[in-house]
């Protein structure tokens, strides 16, 4: 099947974390992507829900360990670049 030339229709439904329909994206928990062929019937349906996890044995915040992660491998790569003559 052609797609350019007979693109499928998508409809979504979009719940945000309080359970009710919202038409932002951005605000969805949770919802639902249906994709329609020519005559309507619906052809693939994708579910989708996001979760705040928090992470019980990381003492610091997500966002401070990625931080910590990138300066490590910033001074990794220092390290090697010295060792090889590089920098």
């Amino acid at each position: 099947m052609d797609t350019e030339r007979h693109p499928r229709r998508q409809a979504a439904v979009f719940v945000d974390a309080e359970g009710r329909r919202t038409d932002e994206p951005a605000e969805a928990d949770r919802g639902e992507i249906v994709e329609y062929d020519e005559q309507g019937r619906p052809v693939r349906r994708t579910w989708f829900f996001l979760e705040q996890v928090e992470i019980k044995w990381l003492p610091v915040s997500e966002t401070a360990f990625l931080l910590w992660v990138l300066g490590l491998l910033l001074v990794v790569w220092l390290v090697i670049g010295f060792a090889f003559g590089l920098i």
